[in-house]
């Protein structure tokens, strides 16, 4: 794709992200004792604390792009993320997307006490696909996924799952649709090399069929098989944003300060 042809999807411009946080570590400020006490001494509300946890951040992702979001723990990754999906608000600034992005994260709500292959047909239903689609990619999602390799998981509730088949089914039903803007949070760290080369394979497939990717991961092979574009975050500022061999090269050398 020629350069002036690239379609912006996602772009941030100046966007600031700020938790408030009620009482300090430690404490209950919610306690019937704290709003007692609030009610003596006319305080009305409990300590509001603000964390900014990402700070004026700009960028520009477009179609067929698969970036990764490297970063320390706690460097607000998985806030952009949350942020670019609309489930967080922006402070100051703003983000744009192009259609609905589809947040993936590990930690993804599926039903506990459904099987997975029920899982797999209410999750595809819920992103849009006609029973008749659902019927015919049950099987290929839960192959793709590999619960059934040691038994016949598929039909077991999702509360007899390990956390590294969980997040592999999840992976399967969110990337059996194609997505304007894909956001995955350490989706592809789990399972084994075989189940990580089947999803970097995906991802593949779906830059190709013009998406677009953004993967949070603290495997940096990962990123660097999978991502030709990185953006390092750091205590919630852009560090760099480039090409991910130069961008993780800088960010090596910084971790081992």
């Amino acid at each position: 794709m020629a350069d002036n042809e690239r379609v912006p999807t996602v772009i941030a411009d100046d966007a600031h992200i700020i938790y408030k946080i009620v009482g300090a570590i430690g404490t209950n400020q919610n306690s019937p004792l704290s709003a007692f006490k609030r009610v003596l001494t006319r305080t009305n509300s409990a300590n509001i604390r603000e964390v900014h946890a990402v700070k004026g951040v700009s960028f520009v992702a477009y179609r067929g792009e698969a970036i990764g979001l490297i970063g320390s723990n706690g460097s607000g990754k998985s806030t952009l993320l949350r942020a670019v999906a609309g489930l967080l608000p922006v402070a100051k600034g703003a983000i744009f997307a192009a259609g609905q992005p589809s947040l993936l994260g590990v930690n993804a709500a599926l039903m506990a006490d459904l099987s997975g292959e029920r899982n797999v047909e209410l999750g595809c239903l819920a992103m849009g696909m006609s029973p008749s689609e659902v019927k015919a990619r049950t099987k290929e999602i839960i192959d793709f996924s590999g619960i059934n390799e040691r038994g016949d998981f598929a039909s077991l509730p999702m509360r007899t799952y390990s956390s590294g088949m969980g997040a592999r089914l999840r992976f399967s039903i969110a990337a059996a649709k194609q997505h304007d803007v894909l956001l995955i949070d350490e989706a592809l760290a789990t399972g084994d090399a075989k189940f990580r080369r089947r999803s970097e394979a995906r991802v593949r497939e779906l830059r190709a069929q013009a998406g677009t990717v953004f993967l949070v991961s603290h495997s940096e092979q990962t990123i660097r098989d999978t991502c030709e574009r990185a953006i390092w975050l750091e205590s919630g500022s852009i560090r760099a944003d480039g090409p991910t061999e130069d961008v993780l090269k800088e960010y090596e050398t910084f971790s081992k300060k």
